[in-house]
């Protein structure tokens, strides 16, 4: 039968496994909680900002037409997308080997009539022969053996044989005039068969195939310039604090880890017809990584209206609503906020937080008020 100090003994070691038990599952409760990622409420200075989506384009693209139809050269296409291009560069060709027989046709023609020219032409001698007889005329006339109307007839049959050797000179400068300019079409044609490049650029599409056979005013590529315009959209809400020369931050779809400092330096006269937002241009401090200003890309910007001091500012991702959960002693807590400046990340709180105060900053729909929860404090 136990005795009284067994029994005591035995009751001692129940209670020593008790308090045992207890303190594993309470290390177990503590070990097992889900770490919150948070951040430190800190002071700073609180930046008021505008919101803006953001797009790319080239500053500005051109289509490449060939004014002529004809055949497109094989051995003379250098027009490939993506290909950079420098103003002059013979990018495309059109046969011109129809244009070429034409333009030594008329060449022949010119030459020739030329050399009739220089000749001299029968009308010319004819009018030297009216005017030899003329003069025949008029002695005669003195001495009284020929009638004055003879001698009339006969000045008007020469000034005739004039006015005719005159016509045909300009007649035949007519003709030479109409050879020379003739050419000077044909010639034009043969320069405007060869398209070059009228600006640094790039071959944004290509529109025909080598060997082809076109129109005229057919587009045969697109090129766009290598200079970039970096666009923000600002909604009418938000214009009207907008002035040229202000910062901004932006980011790119795609690469939001990056942000760029940007400034305003242009500012469109008028909203877009169809959403009524308003558009500046933004000169971004890509820190030399051009290749990320790709036309078509997007992203979203923040325009700085504003600074002040702030005795509290938090993540903006910690803020749903108009509330933060708030870690104090292990426990999530919502409170509830007074917010002032708003950023592209950061947020001013006028009432509600200060500083050094833990704020959850991912997951938050995970969490409920009242949560017991381990913390690690991120950037």
């Amino acid at each position: 039968m136990p005795t009284k100090t067994d029994r005591s003994n035995l009751g001692l070691k129940l209670g020593l496994l008790l308090l045992l038990s207890l303190g594993l599952g309470g290390y177990f409760v503590l070990t097992g909680r889900a770490a919150a990622k948070v951040a430190i409420v800190t002071k700073g200075r609180a930046v008021n900002s505008v919101p803006g989506t953001l797009v790319i384009r080239a500053e500005y693209e051109q289509p490449l037409v060939s004014e002529i139809a004809g055949r497109v050269i094989e051995k003379d296409f250098n027009l490939d997308p993506g290909n950079q291009v420098k103003k002059g560069d013979v990018l495309c060709r059109i046969d011109r080997t129809d244009t070429q027989i034409e333009i030594e046709n008329i060449e022949s023609e010119e030459s020739a009539l030329k050399r009739r020219i220089e000749v001299g032409s029968l009308t010319e001698l004819e009018r030297q022969t009216a005017r030899e007889a003329l003069d025949q005329f008029e002695r005669m006339y003195k001495l009284g053996s020929v009638a004055e109307s003879d001698i009339i007839k006969q000045r008007r049959a020469y000034k005739a044989m004039e006015i005719k050797v005159e016509n045909d000179k300009i007649s035949s400068q007519a003709s030479l005039n109409s050879y020379i300019n003739q050419l000077k079409v044909k010639r034009r044609i043969v320069e405007k068969m060869t398209i070059t490049a009228q600006f640094d650029g790039v071959v944004s599409a290509v529109l025909v195939h080598p060997g082809a056979l076109i129109n005229a005013n057919t587009s045969l590529a697109t090129l766009i310039t290598i200079n970039r315009v970096v666009e923000a959209k600002i909604s009418q809400e938000n214009f009207a604090g907008i002035a040229l020369g202000q910062n901004a931050i932006v980011r790119f779809l795609g690469h939001e880890e990056d942000i760029y400092d940007a400034k305003i330096v242009k500012i469109m006269p008028t909203a877009e017809a169809d959403t009524q937002r308003y558009i500046v241009h933004l000169d971004v401090n890509v820190k030399g990584r051009n290749e990320l200003l790709v036309p078509g890309l997007t992203g979203e910007a923040s325009i700085v209206v504003g600074e002040r001091d702030a005795e509290a500012l938090v993540p903006r991702r910690a803020v749903f609503g108009n509330g933060i959960y708030v870690v104090e002693d292990g426990r999530v807590k919502r409170r509830k906020v007074e917010l002032g400046y708003v950023s592209l990340n950061i947020v001013e709180v006028i009432k509600g937080l200060k500083a050094g105060e833990l704020v959850i900053v991912d997951d938050i729909d995970k969490y409920r008020e009242g949560d017991r929860v381990n913390t690690e404090v991120v950037k």
